[in-house]
């Protein structure tokens, strides 16, 4: 390993460095009047006490996980306990990416405000600073991160810098804490945050909009704080950590797979056999460079397009990393290589890496350009829900929902042909590379989308600041924008989950050593419907949890207007108990994150155990596809009905009537987009969580779930995935990396992909050792299941035939 892999974690402090300086630079905008302050002031703290009563929970789960984590580490040949360190590490980056956010939001909203009285593209240029501090801070951490952990796990754990797979799937393995920790933040903090926000804004909009006929961010309303509260709880510090841990399970699952590409290799590489494993870091690298170069190009003239200048910003980026993966690419690997993957081989030359980029950039790019499509104001589908409103709030509802249907076509036809494309130019290596590539630009990618919630929050600060009609159709503008921009960011991170998820798949079958998920088998199907059903499950706790605190925001808002006289009537002096709302979301957020995070991580962990890898491995599959179509039909359908309202707000013709605000048709679109804000903000992003920390907590106990209870296939099968810990036990280090000895030593062994002995299945039924569906134990004694001579004795000899 050269010294070039310091250039890694460099780049991390580099972007952590312009962090610190574009937050500088926000800190010295002018804050506004003392009014706009004072609000301001209470979105922060309201913002703040909900972070802190989150992370003493998480604090809690992070303690018992690291407990349950150095037990199954502790003399695991294939862990270590420094599996903790990476585990906490990862958990503190995540909520650290979250604080971030939360931080820098809450002090570019008031100011995007007071930029928005002078121009439109000085408030752009305030609100965009704003999400680019989050944007390059999430993937400062994530590279620092995983560059220095690699570099330190390496020199722990492999200080020959051998390319022997099996110290490398065990570092790997190791390093895989990190992501598990990252993931498993986000997940409770999308998910908590989600349930806060729409809280919130379904109880104001309700009641505000709907019953009491006064505007959005009515300082009247009690939920108002709450609902501008939610809005960096949920869109910013949930989002940020959902794409901090993004951004590491993509970069790691590349690293895993890029195993295959060292053990084929040997050392035909600058690096010592290790280029596969490194080359995902050294692009993530490049990606932050260009990310924050191209927060350089968004800037937008006044009375210009501010969708255009993001689009340049964010383009601009992805050509310069597809220009630098060329010369990386072509300079890192060797120029022709071979993929070892369960006994099957790839060959693929550096060049073929290089397109397996473009193909992620530009299923990125595509999804990106079609939800934009779907969600975008003025374009067919926003407009058909708009003109639906006309005739009712249940006409609005069933349009919103055909749309969200329709648009999982064509993001999942583009995912289909990227993940076939990407694999029969480069393997699965090829498929892993091409999340990698839509991912390197995730800097500007989440600058781009937190800059959204930024202008919504200055919107908010506006209208109860009581400033001009101008200001707030400026940060209208960006609002508008910003809805867009997010949906396509949950787009472009759900495609990533679809690609990720395979390659964290294909490393989880390398470990275990199944060969494939054979659904004909009832258990494995049993396990691929468990799956499938997870999603649904998991979105309706997570609605549901909306609905509930929805419920209880509405009986305390409707009471305050009751009870609180002249709240209503807006008399001078009367103000609403702004800090009951922040409770009721606060207490609702956390106490109702806690199951669906729990299901998401315990149910893989227990089929794992109980039933074995292959109905594992069922499950991940069910996962995987239900949830990526869930996320894309829920995160579209939402984001179309919230444009679909705001299109009032401008006036929209339906049957040669201009609709407005405050009319019956956008009373029935306020409905839609109530009944859209949790698919979008709740459930629909932590799909791609639910499905990465599926695979991920896979990955983490693949080395120990050898024993299944249950049979995973023909007869065979079933007692020889039974125990592959029992092939050459006692004197695995003679077996090891030598194909050789290892068949010696067993005559139902191989020697797998990594170079671990594992059971040849197919050799299995071959030699005779089962007979009628059972066990023949004098057969399988007969052809020496395990002699002496180069294993250990005959209770080893017993443990390898007899089942357990």
């Amino acid at each position: 390993m050269t010294n070039l892999i310091y250039a890694v974690p460099a780049v991390g402090i580099l972007a952590i460095v312009y962090m610190i300086i574009r937050s500088s630079w926000i800190n010295k905008q002018d804050a506004g009047d003392e009014r706009m302050r004072i609000i301001a002031g209470y979105i922060a703290q309201g913002a703040m006490s909900f972070l802190k009563a989150e992370y003493r929970i998480l604090s809690i789960f992070v303690v018992v996980a690291s407990v349950l984590l150095f037990f199954l580490s502790y003399n695991n040949p294939h862990s270590s306990p420094l599996i903790v360190l990476a585990f906490v590490i990862g958990a503190v980056f995540s909520a650290t990416a979250g604080y971030i956010g939360m931080r820098v939001a809450t002090k570019s909203n008031v100011r995007t405000a007071q930029a928005a009285r002078t121009s439109l593209s000085k408030a752009l240029d305030i609100s965009f600073a704003g999400g680019s501090v989050m944007g390059i801070g999430v993937v400062g951490l994530g590279i620092l991160g995983l560059g220095v952990l690699f570099i330190v796990f390496m020199k722990v754990l492999n200080p020959d810098m051998s390319t022997d797979p099996v110290i490398l799937n065990r570092v790997l393995e190791v390093l895989t804490g990190f992501s598990l920790g990252a993931e498993s933040i986000a997940l409770f903090a999308r998910v908590g945050g989600g349930i806060y926000t729409k809280a919130a804004d379904v109880g104001a909009d309700l009641v505000g909009k709907v019953e009491a006929g006064i505007p959005e961010d009515d300082p009247r309303n009690p939920a108002v704080i709450a609902d501008n509260v939610g809005d960096n709880v949920g869109d910013v510090a949930g989002m940020g950590a959902d794409l901090f841990g993004s951004y590491v399970s993509t970069v790691l699952a590349t690293m895993v797979l890029g195993i295959g590409i060292a053990a084929a290799n040997g050392s035909t590489d600058q690096f010592g056999g290790i280029s596969g494993i490194l080359l995902p870091l050294f692009i993530a690298a490049a990606g932050v460079i260009f990310s924050i170069l191209g927060t350089f190009f968004v800037k937008v003239k006044e009375g210009g397009d501010p969708q255009r200048a993001l689009n340049i910003g964010n383009f601009g980026a992805v050509i310069m990393t597809a220009i630098a993966s060329y010369f990386l690419i072509t300079n890192i690997l060797p120029r022709d290589m071979t993929e070892t993957f369960i006994g099957s081989t790839h060959s693929f030359s550096s060049m073929s890496v290089f397109f397996t980029v473009l193909i992620g950039l530009g299923v990125g790019t595509a999804i990106s350009l079609i939800t934009e499509y779907f969600c975008a104001m003025g374009r067919t589908p926003v407009n058909t829900i708009a003109r639906q409103s006309a005739t009712g709030h249940a006409t609005n509802v069933i349009s919103g929902i055909s749309v969200g249907m329709f648009s999982t076509a064509y993001p999942t036809i583009i995912l289909v042909v990227g993940i076939i494309s990407s694999y029969a130019v480069g393997g699965l290596y090829g498929v892993a590379m091409a999340a990698a590539g839509m991912m390197a630009t995730t800097g500007i990618q989440l600058a781009i989308d937190a800059f959204g919630p930024i202008a919504d929050n200055a919107g908010g600060v506006a209208e109860m600041s009581g400033l001009p009609k101008e200001v707030r159709a400026n940060t209208d503008v960006l609002d508008a924008v910003g809805n867009t921009t997010a949906a396509i960011g949950k787009g472009f991170a759900i495609a990533s989950a679809a690609l990720t998820s395979l390659a964290l798949f294909a490393a989880f079958m390398t470990i275990t050593g199944i060969d494939g998920v054979n659904i004909t088998n009832p258990w494995v199907l049993g396990g691929l419907f468990i799956g499938g059903m997870i999603p649904y499950l998991f979105s309706s706790l997570a609605i549901s949890s909306v609905g509930r605190a929805a419920n209880d925001m509405v009986q305390e808002v409707r009471s305050q207007f009751k009870n609180i006289p002249g709240l209503l009537e807006g008399k001078e002096g009367v103000q609403p108990d702004y800090e009951k709302c922040i409770q009721i979301s606060t207490r609702a957020a956390i106490r109702e994150m806690m199951a669906p995070g729990l299901i998401t991580i315990i149910v893989p962990a227990l089929l794992g155990f109980l039933f074995g890898a292959e109905v594992l491995g069922g499950y991940l599959a069910g996962v995987t596809v239900s949830g990526v179509l869930l996320a894309i039909f829920q995160s579209n359908a939402g984001g179309a009905w919230d444009n679909a309202k705001k299109s009032f707000e401008k006036g929209i013709e339906i049957n040669g009537q201009v609709y407005y605000k405050g009319s019956d048709p956008h009373k029935a679109a306020v409905t839609g987009d109530t009944v859209g804000d949790p698919f979008k903000d709740t459930s629909g992003p932590s799909m791609n969580i639910l499905i990465k920390l599926s695979c991920i907590v896979a990955l983490i106990i693949a080395p120990n779930i050898h024993s299944p209870l249950i049979a995973t296939g023909s007869a065979g099968q079933e007692q020889c995935a039974m125990e592959q810990g029992a092939c050459c036990s006692g004197k695995k280090e003679m077996c090891h990396g030598d194909a050789a000895s290892c068949e010696k030593g067993n005559a139902c062994c191989k020697m797998d992909a990594n170079g671990v002995c594992v059971i040849d299945t197919a050799k299995c039924m071959e030699m005779g050792c089962w007979k009628d569906g059972k066990l023949d134990s004098a057969k399988c004694k007969a052809m020496g299941c395990m002699p002496g001579e180069k294993c250990s004795s005959k209770s080893s000899s017993k443990a390898c035939c007899d089942k357990k």
